[in-house]
């Protein structure tokens, strides 16, 4: 019985698969990848949006922090006020000033450009209202970097704390454009 299966064995082609057995293995695995591609760029997306909500939070956050500590000031006019100041990689030596708070990070106090963006989005420097001398309110948003392939939906935040989408991304620019899109749940 042994030597009936090896000569069957040994019958078979030696040379290995053909090229309709590789063919059909290469399409399998196209198919596959054209399935698997695009839930990975919409998982993608999804993940630098939900980076840019947290960031427009902290942001949000260091906003009240900086304006409750240098009420003179009020809120800060730049992201680099709120972190290490304009160029600086690090908190100054003397302590936080209002011009380098020290409230946020260095990497998203830079990303106010598509070239330096943080996950997939850029936050514009805040517009403020001043009063006298003081910015009685402020307004932030987030833009995807790569508008479809970094992020679908633009954000907004002002002075009220509450963070607003719009979609297609559009900047706000004014605390009642930004107001006047839709609330994030």
């Amino acid at each position: 019985m042994l030597g009936r299966t090896m000569r069957r064995v040994q019958a078979g082609n030696p040379e290995g698969f053909s090229l309709i057995e590789l063919l059909i293995v290469v399409a399998i695995i196209l198919i596959i990848a054209a399935i698997a591609i695009p839930s990975l760029l919409r998982a993608r997306i999804a993940a630098n949006e939900s980076s840019a909500v947290e960031s427009l939070r902290t942001i949000g956050g260091a906003e009240v922090t900086f304006q409750s500590t240098y009420p003179t000031v009020g809120y800060a006019a730049t992201l680099a006020a709120l972190g290490p100041g304009t160029g600086n990689t690090s908190c100054p030596s003397g302590g936080p000033t209002s011009t380098a708070a020290c409230l946020i990070d260095t990497v998203l106090a830079s990303a106010t450009a598509a070239a330096s963006a943080k996950s997939g989005y850029y936050f514009t420097n805040p517009v403020t209202t001043a009063t006298g001398s003081v910015n009685v309110t402020y307004e932030m948003d987030a833009m995807p970097a790569l508008l479809g392939q970094t992020g679908v939906r633009g954000f907004c935040t002002d002075s009220d704390g509450v963070i607003h989408f719009d979609m297609p991304a559009a900047v706000q620019g004014s605390v009642s454009s930004c107001a006047g899109q839709n609330a994030l749940q």
